[in-house]
């Protein structure tokens, strides 16, 4: 929904809603309908509703090189079976997250608790209260717009099952055999379940790191929720308390390092002696690793899991996100130098 706002504000931009037959009878014969925008700025909002999306954008950027295509979808051009050509070098990614600490710091009456509460979706965020018609509304929405039209799914209420015990143990470890019993479906189809919520942004899975050490997890992955809002409607819950904070703090990290980093990028780290960091950032090749734990409270803060991480891969910074903080502060625990930065310095 923010995406459409976003593109009908572009001034001068010519806005064809592919939703609309007479718009997909229009793009039927892409090469008349560039000939007739060449040079402009043209939008093409739900772009996967067309029969063949990605031979229209590939005729654009290869033969009316002088316009300029902005293409929105909901799952965009990573849903492989409608676009038969990936645009290689011809495309840049945009992701839409929901709203960020940093963009609503300056908003009236925005508070941390609203902001985990509610979610970062504008409807449920602007609401006085959570509604669980919109979080319903909008899961129907997201079954018969994202998932039915661009996949085969054979059990509708297997997969809506898991997409709920997904946000309902967003944050944990992610073991594919118990989620098969519950949604009454076998551990393949469970993991091939999960790559469609991924490809579709409805869940962030986040792997282990490792270089090869022995006492590394490297099993198991991580899967998050792609909002608190949901995760806590899952969870039914109807306010945080204190100790929920951590995890929901975590989501919003994610998304922030999502955004500058890309997905392949972040890790988190754990042992087999329970030492964990949140996540760990890997920007490329021979560039020091980026140690980031979130937390509520920085003053209670422990730095025995960093201090563990650190004695297997020693170079890099260390950061600390913290609800309770107004200004980042450094921290020396023996050898070891921690940043501790307030949510509104989540990378965005």
């Amino acid at each position: 929904m923010g995406k459409t706002t976003i593109c009908k504000g572009i001034q001068g931009a010519q806005y064809f809603d592919c939703e609309l037959p007479k718009v997909r009878m229009m793009l039927e014969d892409p090469e008349h309908f560039w000939e007739q925008q060449r040079g402009k700025l043209v939008i093409l909002d739900e772009v996967h509703r067309l029969p063949d999306p990605s031979n229209v954008l590939k005729i654009a950027t290869d033969h009316f090189g002088d316009t300029k295509v902005i293409a929105t979808g909901s799952s965009t051009l990573a849903a492989k079976n409608k676009f038969k050509d990936t645009l290689t070098d011809r495309k840049r990614d945009l992701w839409v997250h929901p709203f960020s600490v940093s963009e609503l710091a300056n908003h009236d009456g925005y508070n941390l608790e609203r902001r985990l509460l509610h979610g970062g979706l504008p409807p449920a965020y602007l609401a006085d209260s959570p509604d669980d018609r919109l979080y319903g509304e909008w899961l129907e929405s997201f079954w018969a717009k994202d998932v039915q039209e661009l996949f085969v799914i054979d059990k509708k209420t297997s997969f809506l099952k898991l997409a709920e015990l997904i946000l309902r143990h967003s944050g944990e470890l992610f073991e594919a055999t118990s989620f098969a019993g519950p949604c009454e479906i076998s551990r393949p189809t469970v993991m091939n379940y999960l790559e469609i919520l991924s490809t579709t942004l409805f869940a962030h899975i986040v792997r282990p790191y490792s270089e090869g050490r022995s006492v590394d997890i490297v099993s198991q992955p991580k899967v998050y929720g792609f909002d608190t809002g949901f995760v806590c409607y899952a969870r039914g819950w109807e306010q945080i308390r204190p100790d929920d904070q951590g995890v929901l703090i975590e989501h919003l990290v994610l998304d922030g390092l999502i955004s500058t980093y890309g997905k392949s990028k972040i890790f988190y780290w754990r042992d087999k002696r329970h030492h964990e960091v949140d996540f760990v950032v890997k920007p490329g090749r021979g560039k020091d690793l980026l140690a980031i734990e979130c937390k509520r409270n920085y003053q209670k803060y422990n730095p025995r899991n960093l201090k563990s991480f650190r004695r297997a891969y020693p170079r890099g910074r260390n950061v600390v996100y913290a609800a309770n903080i107004g200004e980042t502060i450094s921290r020396k625990y023996d050898d070891l130098v921690v940043e501790f930065l307030p949510l509104g310095a989540i990378p965005d």
